[in-house]
């Protein structure tokens, strides 16, 4: 009897997964179908009728990349006397200072600059956005996150888009200043190209919700007011807005080929830090939107897509009871047969893994070519997943039962493309300690225990998923503590 529950809930696990993996199938599919779908602006402002544009440049400790920001966006070929640039401060350290001095320099030379330093930091970043936002009477508004050195031409390339009056939102593309700086940004910027390419194309292209990516992008105020501004009750007020704003029947653009560059996390427990706000955000968007976009009148597919989009985080939850129940199926299933692996194991591994891998493999082909260079980084892009599910089941849960935490941002450092630029290692931004580090090697001890068991039981078939497990939280176990050191 035990042993039929065990092999039960394992292939039920398997198969929830592969339902999730499934879901990625077909939005490579969605994307292949409306490729050709590509936005147009309805027509392009004369220059006398350029609408105010008011850039907001959110900060919080941002010593080493506040300046750079800065500089970017006084690059910018619109017009001065359309542009205003708001520098929203929540800094307890020299940002501050060095921020001040900046916006000194910058307005002297005729920008419309200025700096709003809060001590109460109610909110976090949607708080200062939304205390921003009350202070201008701008049309629209472009946010830039401090990793980010926005092109020259960004605002330019955007604007013409809300001729069309029904227009809420454009979203850019993230390109990746340091890409190649290390395995863990070069697999990094992997999944981030598979979420912008694929499933932002898909999404958009298809006439199904997507998210405003809290950076990189152009709002028109009167979409934020009128979806109830910015709120700060979830970790992911971007994604909260874009639901709300697209309930309201406000239309979202993607546009693939603005592209704005951004600081990828260099530091392992960085990394993590920012996957634990997103899992954990959108999971508190999940509670609070998706049964009112159930409910609404959409479309069935704008229904299912929020509901994969808003759920997809259970995958870490259910990541987690799988990695604890193949050491005892293999130990329970010692007649499980050559038979048995091929019509059951296999279609449904596969079902999880080569999703994974034909949804990556597609999105770096579209943007560099050559797909074998991204099929190579497939494995180790599934073994950071696999390591990061204790972090990320820990913000579901989090989310789930409703567990505050506050708003941590992400350590920048400056970091550019240069391998041997290490001195991010000695700067003062770091992420918090915790337990998780610990967990996640015993989880890799746990999986030399199953691997011992699994070669030994002749499940030598099996060995190749259980590396993918092993490697995968002594990679992410390791680096959250060497690196703290």
């Amino acid at each position: 009897m035990l042993e039929n529950v065990l092999i039960g809930l394992y292939l039920g696990i398997l198969g929830l997964l592969a339902f999730y993996g499934f879901h990625r199938t077909l939005l490579t599919f969605i994307f292949f179908k409306t490729k050709q779908n590509v936005p147009k602006p309805a027509r392009k402002f004369e220059e006398n009728e350029l609408p105010v544009i008011l850039v907001q440049l959110p900060l919080f400790n941002e010593r080493y990349v506040c300046e750079r920001l800065i500089d970017a966006v006084t690059r910018f070929n619109y017009p001065k006397d359309k542009m205003k640039i708001q520098v929203l401060d929540d800094s307890t350290d020299d940002t501050t200072e060095i921020a001040q001095n900046k916006v000194a320099q910058v307005a002297e030379e005729g920008f419309q600059i200025s700096l709003i330093h809060r001590e109460d930091r109610t909110g976090y970043k949607a708080g200062a956005l939304e205390n921003g936002l009350a202070m201008t009477e701008a049309d629209l508004v472009a946010v830039f996150d401090a990793d980010f050195i926005p092109p020259v031409n960004i605002l330019r390339d955007t604007v013409d888009f809300f001729s069309e009056e029904n227009v809420g939102m454009v979203q850019a593309r993230w390109g990746h200043i340091n890409r190649g700086y290390s395995l863990l940004t070069s697999i990094q910027s992997l999944m981030l190209d598979g979420h912008f390419v694929i499933e932002h194309g898909a999404r958009h292209r298809s006439g199904r919700f997507f998210n405003f990516n809290g950076t990189a992008g152009i709002w028109r105020v009167c979409t934020i007011h009128d979806a109830g501004g910015w709120q700060h009750d979830t970790l992911t007020e971007d994604m909260d807005l874009s639901y709300r704003a697209q309930l309201r029947g406000w239309k979202f653009l993607y546009v693939d080929d603005i592209i704005a560059p951004a600081e990828i996390p260099v530091e392992m427990a960085s990394f993590k830090s920012q996957q634990h706000r997103w899992a954990k955000g959108s999971i508190q968007v999940c509670k609070k939107m998706l049964p009112t976009i159930l409910r609404a009148n959409v479309p069935f597919k704008v229904k299912m897509e929020a509901f994969f989009h808003l759920t997809n985080n259970f995958a870490y939850v259910l990541m987690i009871f799988l990695a604890l129940l193949l050491l005892p199926n293999l130990m329970v299933r010692t007649e499980h047969g050559w038979r048995e692996v091929i019509l059951i194991d296999l279609p449904l591994f596969f079902g999880t893994t080569g999703s994974i891998g034909m949804f990556y493999i597609t999105a770096h082909k579209e943007l560099y070519g050559r797909p074998w260079r991204a099929l190579a980084k497939v494995p180790l892009l599934m073994s950071l997943g696999i390591g990061l599910s204790i972090n990320n089941a820990k913000a579901v849960l989090e989310g789930v039962f409703g567990h505050e935490t506050p708003f941590v941002r992400t350590a920048k450092h400056g970091v550019s493309e240069d391998k041997k630029d290490n001195n991010w290692r000695k700067k003062t931004y770091r992420a918090r300690k915790g337990l998780v580090p610990a967990i996640e090697l015993l989880f890799a001890a746990y999986f030399v225990v199953t691997i011992i068991v699994a070669f030994q039981g002749g499940h030598f078939i099996s060995i190749p998923f259980l590396l993918l497990f092993l490697i995968g939280y002594l990679y992410v176990g390791v680096f959250s503590i060497y690196q703290r050191r």
